[in-house]
């Protein structure tokens, strides 16, 4: 169920702090200035999807700030995938400063100091995702922040299609549904982001690039029993070594980190309505477990439930 803020029912002399209120609520704490006085106004709309949210705001003249101070008083760390869709804005972070046009994406790390800048009225798409959600995709997006992403080139083109009418759906899109869509965005934005990375990479992007190969390669092969360090460093041509260097960063070895993604899988599929025939074997079986012992204390350790309380407590919720 979509959420709705708007100024219009405020005072003149009310509404700038109420906007300010307002983003703070539905993104992360934020400063906001404009020289319209009473003439301000603004509007956005919100709806969960899975871990992220799709919001649209239209508004007017105004500065955004994300200030140290703020970042210092805030628990969770977001990436704001910011898509233009009237008028226009510009965004400033690690240095780098990009207008988003109509068609046009760009991001921003809610961990970092950013400003947003809007000269006047416009309407932004807004897919707010858990950084951590992102960056189990791609890493290094320090590189990337704050670029401007546009249909010249196809992937672009394709993930801002993708999340535009994504965005424009979720509030009719079911809860099972939407992990799955959300995920999918995600994952289609950081194949856009990794068509960007720098051609000559300094040594943390051309890592951040390789951990992007190596976490793409282990999705797509989840569900290969046989997926092992040998062949997957053979696949990208590096050495088993430096495969468990690369992961060292996230304080995690090949072994656990398939071990998780395959958990989280499975852990999907066992909360989805519409796998509820299926058998808990016959799902962890489908993504690359073969020995069932293993895979029952393997979830519990990581879930605090076994698979099957855990599929009761989701279908029952």
């Amino acid at each position: 169920m979509p959420i709705h803020f708007t100024t219009d029912a405020t005072p003149g002399y009310r509404r700038l702090a109420l906007w300010q209120d307002i983003v703070c609520d539905v993104y992360v704490g934020l400063d906001c200035t404009s020289s319209l006085g009473s003439n301000f106004r603004g509007e956005v709309s919100r709806t969960a999807l899975g871990r992220a949210a799709c919001s649209e705001v239209s508004s007017c003249e105004q500065r955004v700030y994300r200030t140290p101070a703020r970042i210092g008083r805030a628990h969770e760390e977001f990436v704001l995938i910011a898509l233009g869709k009237h008028g226009s804005g510009s965004v400033e972070q690690d240095g780098r400063e990009t207008v988003i046009h109509p068609g046009e994406f760009a991001i921003y790390d809610t961990t970092r100091p950013y400003e947003l800048r809007f000269e006047h009225a416009f309407t932004q798409t807004i897919l707010q995702v858990p950084r951590d959600m992102l960056h189990r995709c791609i890493c290094g997006t320090e590189a990337l922040t704050a670029v401007s992403f546009g249909p010249d080139r196809p992937l672009s083109k394709l993930a801002y299609d993708f999340v535009y009418r994504l965005c424009e759906s979720a509030d009719s899109i079911a809860p099972e549904q939407a992990t799955r869509l959300s995920e999918q965005a995600v994952d289609l934005v950081a194949m856009a982001l990794a068509e960007r990375l720098p051609a000559r990479p300094s040594a943390s992007t051309h890592r951040a690039a390789l951990l992007y190969r190596l976490k793409a390669h282990i999705r797509a092969h989840l569900a290969d029993p046989e997926l092992c360090l040998a062949d997957t460093a053979a696949a990208l041509g590096i050495s088993p070594r430096y495969i468990n260097d690369l992961l060292s960063d996230e304080e995690v070895s090949f072994q656990r980190h398939v071990l998780k993604e395959r958990l989280a899988q499975c852990a999907r599929d066992l909360a989805s309505p519409m796998l509820a025939h299926r058998q808990v074997g016959e799902i962890a079986f489908a993504w690359g477990f073969n020995d069932l012992s293993h895979f029952g204390r393997a979830f519990r350790e990581h879930y605090g439930a076994s698979p099957r309380e855990w599929r009761q407590s989701k279908l029952a919720h």
